[in-house]
C-alpha cells in the first residue's frame, strides 16, 4: 500500500517525463555525469587527437528568444571518425551506447556553452548524414532531445532530411568556419521551441 501511495505521489514526475518532447529513448543519459562539477565549458575524449578538431559554441535562451537561459544542462554525443560510437569497455548506463565520446555542459549567466571536440563521421554505409546528439534539461523540467547538430556542408544532408527536420531548439544545421585551426560550429538553442507539450 505504502509502494502504491509513493507511486501514486510521483506519478506527475513519470508522466512529464513521458509527455514534455514526446518518446526520448536514452534522454536519461543526461543525469550520468555522476560527480563531475559542470562547468560551461566540456572537452569530449578525443579531441586533442581527433581531426578536424571543431569548437561547438551558443547560446541558450528562454522561450521569448532573447533572454540568455543560465543554468541548463547540455550534454552532446557523437560517434568517431568512422562513424562508431566507440567504447573502451569499462562503460556504464546509457555509456555502452553512446560510446565515450560524450560530454556534459552547464550555461553560464549569458546562457553561453562550448564544447570541444572533432567533426564526427556518418555512419558505417553512409546512411545518413553525421551529426552530434544533443539532450538538454532546464531548471524544473524533465530533459529532452532537440535537433541534432548536422553540417552544411555533408553530401549527405539531402532536401528530404531537411525538410523532415522539425527545428526542435531551433535549426541545428551549422555551417563550420575554419579559423586558428579549428572548426567553428555556432548552434544556438531556443527552450521549448518546436518541443510538443512544452509548458
Amino acid at each position: 500500500m505504502r509502494n502504491l501511495f509513493i507511486g501514486l505521489l510521483l506519478w506527475p514526475l513519470y508522466s512529464q517525463a513521458q509527455i514534455l518532447g514526446g518518446p526520448c529513448e536514452g534522454c536519461e543519459a543526461l543525469l550520468e555525469y555522476g560527480n563531475k562539477t559542470l562547468t560551461s565549458t566540456d572537452t569530449l575524449p578525443g579531441f586533442k587527437e581527433g581531426a578536424p578538431q571543431m569548437i561547438i559554441r551558443g547560446t541558450v535562451f528562454q522561450k521569448d528568444g532573447h533572454t540568455p537561459a543560465e543554468g541548463v544542462i547540455i550534454y552532446a554525443y557523437h560517434t568517431n571518425s568512422e562513424g562508431i560510437y566507440p567504447t573502451r569497455g569499462n562503460e556504464t548506463g546509457w555509456g555502452r551506447r553512446h560510446g565515450y565520446i560524450r560530454g556534459w555542459a552547464i550555461t553560464d549567466k549569458n546562457g553561453q556553452y562550448t564544447f570541444y571536440t572533432f567533426r564526427p563521421g556518418s555512419y558505417p554505409g553512409r546512411t545518413a548524414p553525421a551529426h552530434v546528439h544533443l539532450t538538454i534539461k532546464e531548471p524544473g523540467k524533465r530533459e529532452y532531445y532537440i535537433d541534432d547538430i548536422m553540417f552544411e556542408d555533408d553530401e549527405l544532408l539531402s532536401q528530404s532530411i531537411r525538410k523532415d527536420r522539425k527545428n526542435r531548439g531551433g535549426n541545428g544545421i551549422v555551417n563550420l568556419k575554419e579559423e586558428n585551426g579549428f572548426f567553428w560550429a555556432r548552434r544556438d538553442i531556443f527552450l521549448g521551441l518546436n518541443i510538443p507539450n512544452y509548458r
